[in-house]
């Protein structure tokens, strides 16, 4: 698949966000940002105060009974073209590149299909094939090691997606890591990568950290790979988090073969680099962070924090002053966060690194 761009894709997408941003198409929240360690990895911990008057999904749904609300407006079935940065392939367009709306990290876009295709449903080959083609047509210039994409995507219920028609999105991981803050920090995917690939005697199994709290999985993306190798990757990976949520590791599989098309069997996070790919299965979207009631005032859902899969990136938000500071100074508070979000850890034999 060839993206087809007349310029490079950082370039491009950088240009968007500026003109975007000047023109009032799309609001930057700044955060505030530290970093904490918890069980020996660094994670980025943000506060943001502009999500305090967003509710997140836990809230009440309606009863029984009640008016639903009328459905959200599909941003991606007809992008607005402030916020469209490309189409590809460009004979006939089967993805288009938009800017997030309410981006916190400059340059965040999102690869959206341009037909409706659910959020809930397994990607496809082509998804796989048109996010790895983005990682590497990302690459700025001067050979910035830091000048790549992180990608993500939140499947199911519990796994914080905001949008039920399929997309996946990019952070420019230079982009992330700006601020002094950051010192010590990088994704927790690269945790996977920073180990020889050569240790790991049988490619088919999946890797995993022993420092995480929680289920996940990752292998190794070979230079050049085809869509067919992408799409065993991420079937291999999908697996395994079937297996972890019936209590099985990944040697054992899951106890009956999953489809390798239609409606995902659970919710789950994906995060891909141009050298791994990643999942974690999840079986909730938000965990409660103890925090003094007293300090609400009106921030809606007061101590909930919601995890996406920027959590494979090893960074986090919160909406509340007092939950950043009661992360930052209990630190372990964190793991246990992990735990509820996730899944336990069943890798008794599984090849590890850390």
């Amino acid at each position: 698949m060839q993206l087809g761009l007349s310029e490079n894709l950082s370039a491009l997408v950088a240009r968007r966000f500026i003109a975007a941003k000047e023109g009032g198409h799309l609001v930057f929240s700044s955060t505030h940002l530290s970093t904490i360690n918890a069980a020996g990895i660094s994670y980025q911990l943000r506060y943001c105060p502009a999500l305090a008057k967003k509710p997140t999904n836990s809230a009440a749904k309606p009863s029984a009974g009640s008016n639903p609300k009328p459905p959200k407006p599909d941003p991606f079935a007809d992008p607005s073209p402030d916020l469209l940065v490309a189409q590809f392939p460009p004979s006939r367009p089967t993805h288009a590149l938009v800017l997030n709306k309410f981006p916190v990290i400059p340059d965040h876009f999102i690869l959206a299909t341009t037909e409706w295709r659910s959020q809930t449903d397994l990607l496809d080959k082509d998804d796989l094939e048109a996010t790895y083609e983005c990682l590497r047509a990302w690459p700025a210039q001067n050979h910035n090691p830091e000048g790549r994409l992180f990608a993500f995507f939140n499947s199911g219920d519990e796994s914080g997606a905001s949008q039920p028609h399929r997309h996946l999105q990019f952070l420019p991981v230079e982009a992330m890591r700006q601020q002094p803050e950051c010192e010590g920090w990088s994704p927790l995917i690269d945790q996977f990568s920073s180990s020889p690939t050569q240790s790991h005697s049988n490619k088919s199994v999946p890797l995993t950290l022993q420092q995480f709290p929680i289920a996940a999985y990752a292998l190794p993306i070979p230079s050049n790979p085809s869509p067919d190798t992408l799409f065993s990757i991420y079937q291999t990976l999908y697996h395994a988090a079937v297996a972890a949520t019936q209590g099985r590791d990944a040697h054992q599989g899951p106890t009956t073969q999953p489809p390798p098309t239609g409606p995902s069997l659970i919710s789950y996070n994906l995060a891909m680099t141009l050298s791994t790919m990643m999942i974690c299965p999840r079986r909730h979207e938000t965990a409660t962070v103890p925090v003094d009631s007293d300090a609400a005032v009106d921030i809606l859902d007061f101590g909930v924090v919601s995890l996406n899969g920027t959590i494979l990136a090893g960074t986090l938000m919160v909406k509340a002053e007092s939950e950043w500071d009661t992360l930052r100074e209990n630190p372990e508070l964190l793991t246990k966060v992990l735990e509820w979000i996730g899944f336990p850890r069943t890798d008794s034999r599984g090849s590890s690194y850390l």
